[in-house]
């Protein structure tokens, strides 16, 4: 008779019952790969990206103003095209005022440059003279004459040289996709602008619980205020800035101060980066302009005292503590939207850091981000700020 066999129970600690180690999950590699495809997305997607999210900008900073059009009863509508014609107006406007000096100058590029080397040389040559009277560049002039070949030497071989692009071909071949993206940006703004509080409703409407309503819409609303009062500040203390220049360029008689007057007032919107070209210009033309070298020099020192004068005590008793932020951020920030989506980049990369840290301050998961956005010594003004004084302990006897 033929016995089967029954069950075999497993012994406890044999392969059989023991599953396979399970690894721990590599989050950090998934984090990586994330932050790598997340980049390249941004970068293959920069001609669409960057129009909406500077309307979007643009819509937070107006959004105040649209309310106040509101409150004397102009409809959203009408207030989102006043706002958008008053500002292509005052593009037109400073367009036109600045294109005869641009038109100037890029005519004569070539005499500039010429005239710049020629400067430039000199310069050197009155650094590097030596005791018996020859300049450092007749020194390399004469050591480059004798060591080309001579008449007698075997037929030198003819130099090709191929001509590149200048970068006015660069910017005239970009000047259509410039332009079709500017358009989209005033379209998009209009339609954001007159749509009125319509995406905040959205926000609501998605949002489950009633504490995530009121939440969302509380960072909402503090993003905006902080935006739009930061910008709004730093568009007057830029003005100011780009009249003190052009006042003073004025004053030293340098050559169109109101195109460097505007030059300066645009270019303050990067920091750092920003005075640092703006320096560089005014001591390229400086040189080009006056005889000596303290005369060449002395606009771009005037523009760096008055641009230190503005970063180090105007933006920050104007701006407030509660906008300082980690001046090393901020210049990675620069550089990396710079390199991503080049002048927009550069001109986003603040406001996008202020969004992120008023969003930070509102979420607990994300506070250690906000502390490392924040300036030196913001963490223990907070702590000082929430701080609550002790309850009476009774009567406080007369």
């Amino acid at each position: 008779m033929a016995h089967t066999a029954g069950p075999v129970t497993p012994v406890p600690g044999s392969p059989q019952t023991d599953p396979p180690p399970q690894r721990p999950f590599p989050r950090w590699a998934v984090i990586g790969i994330f932050a790598m495809l997340a980049v390249a997305g941004l970068a293959y997607a920069q001609t669409f990206l960057t129009p909406v999210i500077l309307a979007f900008v643009l819509a937070l900073v107006f959004s105040p103003l649209r309310r106040a059009l509101e409150r004397v009863r102009i409809a959203p509508g009408l207030a989102a095209a006043l706002i958008v014609t008053t500002l292509l107006a005052l593009l037109i406007v400073a367009v036109t005022a600045l294109a005869t000096p641009v038109r100037q100058w890029t005519a004569d590029a070539p005499q500039i440059g010429a005239k710049l080397e020629e400067r430039v040389r000199d310069i050197r040559a009155s650094f590097g003279a030596d005791e018996e009277g020859t300049s450092l560049g007749e020194v390399v002039e004469k050591v480059t004459e004798a060591a080309a070949p001579g008449e007698d030497d075997a037929e030198a071989p003819v130099e090709v040289v191929v001509q590149e692009e200048s970068w006015l071909t660069t910017i005239a071949s970009s000047g259509s996709a410039i332009l079709i993206q500017f358009i989209l940006t005033l379209v998009l703004l209009f339609f954001i602008l007159a749509s009125g509080d319509m995406f905040y409703e959205k926000m609501v409407h998605v949002t489950p619980r009633f504490a995530d309503k009121r939440k969302a819409i509380r960072i909402a609303r503090e993003i905006e205020r902080k935006l739009s009062r930061y910008l709004l500040t730093i568009t007057v203390i830029n003005f100011g800035l780009g009249t003190a220049v052009g006042l003073a360029f004025w004053a030293l008689g340098m050559p169109d101060p109101l195109l460097f007057g505007v030059l300066a007032a645009l270019m303050n919107y990067v920091p750092y980066v920003g005075a640092v070209v703006g320096a560089a210009v005014a001591l390229v033309v400086g040189l080009l302009t006056f005889d000596g070298l303290w005369g060449g020099v002395a606009p771009a020192l005037v523009y760096y005292a008055l641009t230190s004068i503005e970063g180090q005590f105007v933006t920050p008793y104007a701006v407030g503590r509660n906008l300082k932020l980690n001046t090393v951020v901020v210049f990675i920030a620069v550089a990396f939207w710079a390199w991503l989506w080049s002048i927009v980049g550069m001109l986003l990369a603040v406001p996008l850091l202020v969004a992120v840290r008023v969003l930070c301050e509102h979420v607990d998961a994300l506070e250690p981000l906000g502390d490392f956005l924040s300036a030196r010594g913001a963490e223990r003004e907070k702590d000082d700020d929430e701080e609550e004084p002790p309850a009476p302990q009774g009567r406080v006897a007369a």
